[in-house]
Formats: structure tokens, C-alpha cells, sequence
């Protein structure tokens, strides 16, 4: 996967007539400042979702995070930032560029963390920083980026 910081990239992309799909995620950390993180495909990942037609990228961040770790009263505190990867769609027969704006967000009560096997999620955990080290080296480079960025690593 491919990750990129330029906006002259995105335009690039545009004039070559490429698919650009908005997505939102979150870095969810409970008070005990851990990060949850969620096991798909063989990677561990952050919760992340494509943009739903008349929601906020906020909104799609939130209704996300809800939907694939059965949180809720998830609070948005800043965007941390935006990250691009391609792929081949085979369904559209098209190439994809996927642009996630990645949110921090916060829960202030204890809950039970409920991963959607409906989306391929076999685990969700809160880990510390020492285990995110461990996670991430089994992760994307664009999450690599993105919980750097977020200073929790």
C-alpha cells in the first residue's frame, strides 16, 4: 500500500480520471490512554469506513468506530490527519484511491469492545504503547503514519 502527503497527488490522480472514495477513522482511546486497535485480514488496523452520502466526515468517523467495535458515546476530539492508499476495485473494475481522515476520539466510560466479524474483525483490543510497538510492526504503513502523527506512539 501506498501512502501519500501531497495535494498535487490527489490532483494528479483526478486528471488521470482515477476514483477517489472518502473514508474517516478513528484513534480511540479509553482513560487509561490506551488505543484500540482491530485485527482484519491478518493486519491490525484502526477502525475506518467509507463516507455514507449526507454524513460529515465526523459522523462517518463516529458511526464507524460504533459499528465495527459495538462502542458508543464516542467523542471526537481534533482531526489528526489524512492518509491515501490505492487499490483495485474488482467490483467497479477500477483503480481506487481511498482518502481517510483519521480523528482522535475518546471514551470516558468502560466498555466492552464487540468486534463486527460482518467486516472480517476477529479481535478488537486496547493496548498500550508497548503493544501498539509490537501491533504496528504487523500493520499498514498508512496506520503506522497515522498513530505516529497522533503522538501516542
Amino acid at each position: 500500500m501506498k501512502y501519500y502527503r501531497s495535494g498535487g497527488y490527489l490532483y494528479k490522480k483526478l486528471i488521470m480520471n482515477s476514483t477517489i472514495i472518502q473514508a474517516a477513522g478513528g484513534l480511540v482511546f479509553n482513560k487509561d490512554n490506551q488505543l484500540l486497535m482491530i485485527y482484519r485480514r491478518h493486519f491490525w488496523d484502526l477502525p475506518k469506513g467509507k463516507l455514507d452520502e449526507g454524513e460529515t466526515l465526523e459522523q462517518c468517523a463516529v458511526r464507524e468506530v460504533e459499528e465495527e467495535t459495538g462502542l458508543r458515546n464516542v467523542h471526537v476530539k481534533k482531526l489528526i490527519g489524512i492518509t491515501y492508499h490505492d487499490y483495485f476495485d474488482k467490483w467497479s473494475n477500477k483503480d481506487v484511491t481511498k482518502e481517510t481522515h483519521w480523528y482522535e476520539m475518546h471514551i470516558t466510560d468502560e466498555q466492552k469492545v464487540i468486534p463486527q466479524t460482518e467486516e472480517d474483525i476477529e479481535k478488537a483490543e486496547w493496548v498500550t504503547k508497548e503493544k501498539a510497538f509490537t501491533y504496528l510492526k504487523n500493520s499498514y504503513p498508512n496506520i503506522v503514519e497515522i498513530v505516529d502523527k497522533s503522538g501516542f506512539i
